[in-house]
């Protein structure tokens, strides 16, 4: 099962993408277009030219997920026009997103505590010391 939790790199693209591309295109295209590595476990968010349709790509390690979300009426209500290729999401974003929501508009509480390896390191450090 495919969940998306505060812990994973999610990363939006912003250009809208050709949706017959499957699971050997979106991954070529995070390589060459984006100028990231696929197999890194980064959730890669696409959607089409029409906003109808989300596709998620990711690695878990045994195999790549290709997770597409088509809205049975309307599209999506917000995606960025940045000039960068991608932007970062969190991933209560994502399900707002997802929910044809707009996250930017939501007031979303930052992550309460840091989920990252390298902070819960060093706060293990500090405890010993």
């Amino acid at each position: 099962m495919l969940q998306i939790t505060p812990q994973h790199r999610l990363l939006l693209a912003v250009q809208p993408v050709d949706f017959r591309k499957g699971i050997f295109g979106l991954k070529g295209l995070c390589a060459q277009a984006l100028g990231c590595d696929p197999f890194s476990g980064t959730v890669f968010v696409f959607t089409n030219r029409a906003r109808t349709s989300v596709k998620l790509l990711v690695y878990d390690a045994s195999g790549f997920w290709l997770c597409q979300k088509r809205f049975s009426q309307g599209k999506l209500a917000w995606w960025p026009s940045a000039k960068s290729k991608t932007i970062q999401l969190r991933a209560s974003e994502l399900h707002i997103l997802l929910a044809k929501g707009n996250p930017m508009r939501a007031s979303i509480p930052e992550d309460w505590r840091s989920v990252s390896f390298q902070a819960a390191s060093n706060e293990d450090d500090a405890r010993v010391s």
